[in-house]
């Protein structure tokens, strides 16, 4: 029988460890994934027979808000430990619809039920209440990146975990190791690690061992496993908490609220900065895309702002323990899209190019509840530690933006709202109407955003059946003209910015292109296919970014070299890269 080992990510583009171990606990495998065609293809060899999967992710979620019963019961006893489950719910994009979990254990013909008998299951599990029971230790070992915590201390914690894990040769049951190479080449690895992204990869490994000895642990020792919650609701399944366990003493902490305030006001020079290179990567990267979106607004939180919301409480405690590292909107970045379907490309575009560090679709979260209401999708960003960047923007490694991304109807609601109910006056005789009232603005709203959806796709159909007016004056391909003639010659593409549509008519007089005829006879030069199959656009690029890699492919250095490109060259060398490279292959 295998015992294997999920560390599955909650999303679908970040790093999942593999762990599998033979009925001795000998490891046979472990390695790094992403998709779940990888996933299940590194777990084939090991799944055909009897088998029970731990996976570290949730595999059943019913619930639309808040926590699921087994995350508040496994709270209780281990919350005071550091060890507490993050709440799941169906609000959360990861569970609206089936958990990757559950659809990783169906591919794989897993049973999922905690009470089954079955030989070949699957089992929710969380390494940091299992570590804490087994070991016995008074907190949990910090090796996850949060701010504030250095990447010496990181890598110090990380190293104790493995050691932990190594002294389980004679446990029982015992987990055997140090034979494998790959585990010894891990090990090396973190030894050796220079930056905090190297970590997360090896992390999500050792956590991925630590949830293939929990279904050994629960095979071997069923009397000494609780599982909190059940098959109906969710449950997670963890080696129970030894009696008499208590807490390690937190160490006095120096942060009370002014002393946070003033770090704040310290650091929040240096975070102005960062503001500005955030807000020029996302702009890069929504008009790289070709995305068409009305503005992008980006602040950096007031003090006096900071200091109100760190003084908060709930229940006369305070809501935030250290809130510089828990106020998590101090660089604040605001993308206003004109339709609903943009907001989307947007997230997908960030999602591909950016660490997602949090996702909430406010919208959504209204909706569950059965009203309607304030709609934004707040994404908490940071750089993606796997990426090559630029060097103008290593000053943003360990920091992150929330950035919401909302139509102008979403926006015009939301402004208004907060105006009203939050800076003004409202009676108190008052507040039931008027709370009805924007209810009912909020409504008509998304009715409304809805019909400039149709409307947008009813003008981008027709476009190309209106006449094109040229001025004999002006030796650039109007913009409205480039348009209309972009809208027939890229019929899946999304409608650029306006401006974006003037500033590529000036890159097309730089190559001596003065009319549409020039340009539809370079263009029917061209595989247009082959372009796409090797940019592989994950996201509804634009007309203009469909001409731009068409106008790149044709020319090469020569587009890149033109004066009106002179500040995104890098970039264009980058994409001329993947012009010139295989396409990626399909199935």
């Amino acid at each position: 029988m295998h015992f294997a080992g999920v560390d599955l990510a909650w999303g679908n583009r970040q790093p999942t460890g593999l762990a599998v171990l033979d009925e001795h606990g000998r490891l046979l495998h472990v390695s790094a994934q992403s998709t779940d065609e990888s996933i299940l293809a590194a777990m084939a060899d090991y799944v055909a027979g009897e088998v029970l999967v731990a996976i570290d992710a949730p595999l059943i979620v019913t619930n639309p808000t808040g926590s699921r019963p087994a995350e508040a019961a496994l709270n209780k006893d281990y919350s005071r430990f550091d060890a507490g489950a993050h709440p799941a719910n169906t609000t959360k994009p990861e569970f609206s619809d089936t958990p990757r979990g559950k659809r990783i254990a169906d591919e794989l013909g897993l049973d999922i039920d905690p009470e089954s008998k079955k030989s070949r299951r699957a089992i929710e599990v969380y390494p940091h209440p299992a570590t804490i029971a087994v070991f016995g230790l008074g907190r949990t070992l910090k090796y996850k990146n949060k701010k504030g915590r250095t990447f010496e201390s990181l890598r110090a914690e990380l190293l104790r975990l493995i050691g932990l894990l190594e002294s389980l040769t004679n446990a029982e049951p015992p987990l055997r190791l140090t034979h494998d190479d790959a585990w010894r080449a891990l090990v090396v690895s973190v030894e050796r690690a220079e930056r905090k992204s190297q970590l997360r990869v090896a992390e999500d490994q050792v956590d991925a061992v630590v949830c293939a000895y929990v279904a050994l642990f629960a095979e071997r020792r069923p009397a000494a496993t609780t599982t909190y919650g059940d098959g109906s609701t969710g449950y997670i399944v963890t080696p129970t908490l030894p009696e008499g366990l208590t807490p390690e003493p937190r160490k006095p902490r120096a942060k009370g609220t002014q002393l946070s305030v003033q770090t704040y006001a310290s650091l929040r020079p240096k975070l102005v900065e960062a503001t500005d290179q955030f807000a020029s990567l996302v702009k890069v990267l929504l008009d790289d895309g070709g995305i068409n979106y009305l503005s992008l607004d980006s602040r950096t939180k007031a003090i006096s702002s900071f200091a109100g919301k760190a003084d908060r409480t709930e229940a006369g405690k305070p809501l935030y323990r250290d809130p510089l590292a828990e106020i998590t909107d101090q660089i604040g970045l605001r993308v206003i899209t004109y339709v609903h379907s943009d907001v989307e490309a947007v997230v997908e575009l960030l999602a591909n190019e950016l660490t997602i560090l949090d996702d909430r679709d406010m919208g959504m979260e209204t909706a569950s509840e059965g009203r309607w209401g304030y709609a934004s999708r707040h994404l908490l960003v940071g750089i993606n530690g796997e990426r090559e960047n630029p060097p103008e923007y290593a000053a943003l490694a360990g920091l992150s933006a929330q950035v919401q991304i909302r139509t102008v109807l979403q926006h015009a609601w939301a402004e208004f709202e907060h105006d009203i109910r939050y800076k003004g006056i409202v009676p108190a005789e008052h507040v039931s109407d008027l709370d009805r009232r924007f209810a009912l603005a909020a409504g008509l709203l998304e009715l409304a955003d809805a019909e400039f959806t149709t409307i947008r796709d009813r003008l981008r159909a027709s476009v190309v059946e209106q006449p094109i007016v040229i001025d004999a004056d002006d030796p650039r391909i109007g913009a409205t003209e480039l348009a209309t003639f972009l809208a027939g010659r890229f019929t899946d593409a999304g409608w650029s910015r306006t401006d974006h549509y003037a500033w590529i008519s000036g890159l097309l007089l730089e190559l001596g292109i003065t009319s549409l005829d020039e340009l539809g006879l370079m263009l029917s030069s061209i595989d247009t296919p082959s372009i796409d199959a090797r940019m592989d656009y994950r996201y509804p690029a634009g007309a203009v970014r469909r001409l731009d890699d068409a106008l790149l492919a044709v020319f090469a250095t020569t587009y890149v070299n033109l004066h009106g490109n002179a500040h995104r060259v890098d970039l264009l060398r980058a994409r001329l890269d993947k012009l010139r490279s295989d396409p990626p292959s399909i199935g």
